[in-house]
């Protein structure tokens, strides 16, 4: 890896290296605009430093490889030095990974290694938390849609990091009908049946067909269609329970709507296979990280 940084676990998909230099460079392209003209007219440029990259708060380490790849794109001579592996969960204090090289180019890569490590930390400490409350039940903790513009690459890496799974990447990676799409076939004269149906026909095969459900009512004819999963959207635990029974393995079974610390357990124990929450991505809150930066004599 490129800069010297710890590697991902071995059974963890990595980010995907084209896709993170284009991240890093539109993301450098918006800060650095035409100049850091306070660094480059303050900081000699033969000045030597090196700069600690430290938790503030406990949480799970998270986009070393990221940090690395941008002092990289600034300075490729700046040498970053991951001390932790991807994955681990360190305390408050902790000094995760290092930084050496010219003080100006640490200085202008700063802000958006931090920007990226401590959104990329936040998920995967967050899915480790919901992926910690389901421990000892057969069930997936994964990700969604609602994930930040731009970085949905990076956000997905986290929830791997984190223990969890991913849901499909994008609208072109797999089937989910939602009510809305059947409505429109409804006012069309359409049954839910037979649209399942075509779109079996117009489906490759190597895609799964999920269908969400809001009421327990609609589940035979889903089953009777020959879907590949039922999503029960916005349902209480109880209600998911009814549902995994009356679905009786034919078909698998995940719950997303709603979905929080307090009660993905809850939902677990209901019986399905897969749980989603977008709060892993729309709504964590940043960690709080810092660089510790000193000149080399």
């Amino acid at each position: 890896m490129r800069g010297g940084a710890v590697a991902p676990k071995l059974e963890t998909l990595d980010i995907p290296i084209a896709e993170m230099r284009r991240i890093v460079a539109t993301a450098l392209a918006e800060d650095l605009g035409w100049g850091d003209v306070t660094t480059d007219n303050l900081v000699p440029s033969a000045t030597l430093a090196r700069a600690a990259v430290v938790y503030r708060s406990g949480g799970v380490v998270c986009g070393t490889p990221v940090l690395a790849e941008v002092f990289q794109q600034v300075d490729e001579s700046v040498v970053a030095d991951g001390l932790v592996p991807e994955g681990d969960r360190v305390a408050t204090g902790a000094v995760v990974a290092t930084v050496r090289g010219r003080a100006r180019s640490i200085l202008k890569g700063e802000r958006v290694a931090l920007n990226f490590v401590q959104r990329m930390a936040a998920v995967a400490t967050a899915t480790a938390e919901y992926v910690k409350a389901v421990d000892g039940l057969p069930v997936h903790v994964i990700d969604t849609r609602k994930t930040t513009p731009g970085l949905r690459v990076l956000e997905r890496y986290a929830v791997r990091i984190g223990g969890g799974r991913n849901h499909r990447y994008n609208l072109s990676d797999g089937v989910l009908v939602k009510d809305n799409h059947l409505v429109a076939l409804r006012n069309q004269g359409v049954g839910t049946v037979e649209a399942l149906r075509l779109l079996r026909d117009r489906t490759p095969h190597t895609i799964r067909i999920e269908v969400e459900v809001d009421r327990l009512d609609q589940i035979p004819e889903i089953l009777e269609a020959g879907v590949d999963a039922i999503l029960f959207d916005n349902m209480s635990p109880e209600q998911v329970r009814v549902g995994v029974q009356m679905i009786a393995g034919q078909a698998l079974t995940e719950v997303s709507g709603g979905v929080r610390l307090e009660t993905v357990r809850a939902y677990a124990e209901a019986g399905v296979n897969v749980i989603s929450s977008g709060a892993l991505t729309h709504s964590t809150p940043a960690l709080d990280i810092g660089l510790d930066f000193n000149v080399e004599a």
